[in-house]
């Protein structure tokens, strides 16, 4: 098998000498797609009771679909990843979108429970196609500072997904059945269709692209993950993701059950996290014009570590208070915000010649581990802020080990 690999020497002086600049119809698009997933994970879990009530199931039946869609995530970044990297990314985007569009539509309309966790597979597979192949996009478009910028941009967005979702969802089932929330993800599917046609370019030229098919590939993924420079902050971004999948999984418990706030109140308090995060993005932005993506990597691995390690050392102690548990959340929930386009910076950076392989094994390990690593939140109990610390502190440990890792290529 043979390949081509002129990446960025032959493809970003012709962007570049094109007066070519991130833009926001761009970015919005790109957005949207990365979003996509999000809101079909969070936008219908306030209507899991009447789901359940109306497929005639329990609500472990009716979080099944949702095992499912995290599933089909996991292996349609694995496929369509490496897969962008033969045929180009538009083809992808778009009928990924649009068949993001049709399994919604069969969710919405779906008889059984079997049908409807058969469509969620689906529309986990397809939906993967915005994570991984915009990451792809804007490895492809840019380069240097204009890297940084796009992905910290990009991440400020994107980090309002998980915040809005249920809110709109739990808003629009004030006035319309569950059904009626994948009916409205077909329309998001159908709207970045089009706009994948109109303002995303092909970013991955025929002379660019790999041979071999889709075997050939999916072996790139395994070439790719030999490399080490690549590997380090893979294994960065899984740790890390894992961290914020067991934020996600305890933190509803820690205000909810602990400290007995409103779900009004505890909606607040991800409000203002998920704003930190967005902060932390936008800092990125800025900070890596003067700081290498390797150093603020380390510095928001440390941030984002000394939150929950704080939490654990003052709940073993004294005892967290419920303000105190939220700063401590906070801070990290804000590091979050450098730590993550930091760490796809520099993964893509080091393997542009073949960019959507390396962005599958970006998205597959952080979603792998963190679908694994949160079940250990309920498993250890939810009646103490310490099982969430403590899973916290553990991943984030281990991701800034391995964010201190990449920056040993640069140094030799």
């Amino acid at each position: 098998m043979t390949t081509h690999h002129t990446r960025k020497g032959a493809f970003a002086p012709h962007t570049q000498s094109a007066g070519f600049r991130p833009h926001a119809r761009l970015l919005a698009v790109l957005a949207g797609l990365s979003a996509a997933s999000p809101l079909a994970t969070d936008m219908y879990v306030p209507g899991l009771p009447d789901l359940a009530r109306s497929l005639g199931t329990d609500a472990a039946g009716a979080q099944m679909s949702l095992t499912g869609f995290l599933g089909g995530i996991i292996l349609g970044q694995l496929l369509l990843g490496p897969l962008s990297d033969t045929v180009g990314r538009r083809p992808v985007l778009l009928w990924g979108a649009m068949l993001f569009a049709a399994f919604s539509t069969l969710c919405a309309l779906a008889p059984t429970l079997a049908v409807l966790n058969a469509a969620r597979v689906g529309q986990g597979l397809t939906g993967a196609a915005g994570i991984v192949v915009t990451r792809a996009v804007v490895a492809d478009l840019f380069g240097g500072g204009e890297l940084a910028t796009a992905y910290s941009r990009l991440g400020a967005i994107t980090a309002t997904a998980p915040v809005l979702a249920p809110l709109a969802g739990g808003a629009l089932l004030l006035v319309v059945p569950w059904r009626c929330i994948f009916a409205v993800l077909a329309v998001v599917g159908l709207l970045l269709a089009l706009g994948v046609t109109r303002w995303v370019p092909e970013s991955h030229p025929p002379h660019a692209r790999l041979t071999g098919g889709l075997p050939g590939s999916l072996r790139t993924i395994g070439r790719v993950a030999a490399q080490r420079a690549v590997l380090a902050p893979v294994l960065a971004l899984a740790f890390g993701g894992a961290a914020v999948f067991s934020y996600i999984a305890g933190t509803a418990f820690v205000f909810q059950d602990i400290y007995h706030l409103s779900p009004a109140l505890s909606s607040l308090v991800y409000g203002v996290n998920a704003l930190g995060n967005m902060a932390g993005s936008l800092a990125y932005g800025r900070l890596a014009r003067r700081r290498s993506a390797e150093s603020l990597l380390v510095a928001g691995s440390v941030l984002a570590l000394s939150g929950p390690a704080a939490l654990l050392l003052v709940q073993g102690s004294v005892g967290s208070s419920m303000p105190l548990t939220w700063l401590c959340l906070l801070l990290s929930l804000t590091a979050f915000g450098v730590f993550f386009p930091a760490v796809i910076t520099i993964a893509q950076s080091h393997g542009r010649a073949a960019p959507g392989a390396t962005s599958a094994l970006l998205g597959g390990g952080q979603f792998l581990l963190g679908a694994a690593v949160s079940p250990l939140i309920g498993l250890f109990g939810t009646r103490s802020t310490v099982p969430m610390a403590a899973v916290m502190t553990a991943c984030l440990t281990l991701a800034t080990l391995a964010a201190s890792a990449t920056r040993r290529p640069r140094r030799a």
